[in-house]
């Protein structure tokens, strides 16, 4: 590479991030619905033909910015469940590990997760792009009961016979170590999941929960217990996920 066409290279990166931190910053302030590349342009001094070079459209700058969001909240997961393997951590210990990453990261960044998994954005729609990014959080929680299924086990819960269907459909698509008796409950718990940190992000345990950490610990282990990982359902002491002490 030329030294010409690095610094090309380098200043394109410098401008791409610059214009992503006020894009984000407009969502903290403005909320996803009335984010603009004009403001955008405006705030950092710039022509918006020259901004359209790096984003065309708003919907553009939008996905990169869900892209990013997926991919951060996806990592913290990721690296949680890295910590706690190499710490060889229980399976539920893991489980634990994973969801209060992506807890953290949630409360960390707000007006992100906001932006994933708030109101939609009228007249948007998230393009084949995000489906990766999107999925890191689910895969990073099937590997740990994949994990569990291979070494100590799952305590299955029986299947409904109407599901069986679905869950060996999700089973081969999604998860094709795991049986479909496994799936469907991780899939829910998949889901509840979100539907428990929502509920906190967006204020919906205001004068509900106050001790909302160990409320959280305490509905994700039994989430665990759902999709069979073994001490979640005995109960045993050690297994009480990251920062038990028995």
């Amino acid at each position: 590479m030329s030294t010409v066409r690095g610094a090309r290279e380098r200043a394109r990166i410098e401008v791409t991030a610059a214009i992503k931190d006020e894009a984000k910053k407009q969502l903290a302030a403005e909320g996803a619905a009335k984010l603009s590349l004009r403001a955008v342009a405006r705030e950092l001094g710039m022509a918006s033909s020259a901004l359209y070079r790096y984003f065309p459209s708003r919907d553009e700058l939008l996905t990169a910015l869900i892209v990013d969001a997926y991919d951060s909240v996806g990592e913290a997961a990721e690296a949680a469940h890295r910590t706690a393997c190499a710490d060889a951590a229980t399976h539920l210990s893991r489980w634990v590990a994973v969801t209060c990453a992506v807890r953290d990261w949630a409360l960390a960044h707000p007006h992100e997760y906001a932006l994933l998994y708030g109101s939609p954005v009228p007249g948007y729609t998230a393009p084949q792009a995000t489906v990766g990014p999107a999925s890191r959080v689910g895969f990073a929680l099937i590997a740990v009961v994949t994990d569990a299924c291979r070494t100590d086990g799952l305590a299955l819960p029986p299947l409904a016979g109407d599901l069986r269907a679905e869950a060996e459909r999700m089973a081969s698509e999604l998860a094709t170590g795991l049986p479909p008796e496994a799936v469907a409950p991780l899939i829910a718990a998949w889901s509840q999941l979100f539907g428990l940190i929502s509920f906190e992000i967006f204020g919906q345990f205001n004068r509900v929960v106050e001790a909302r950490e160990i409320f959280f610990r305490a509905a994700v282990t039994e989430l665990a217990r759902t999709v069979g990982l073994l001490g979640a359902r005995n109960g045993s002491k050690g297994d009480q996920g990251p920062g038990s002490h028995g």
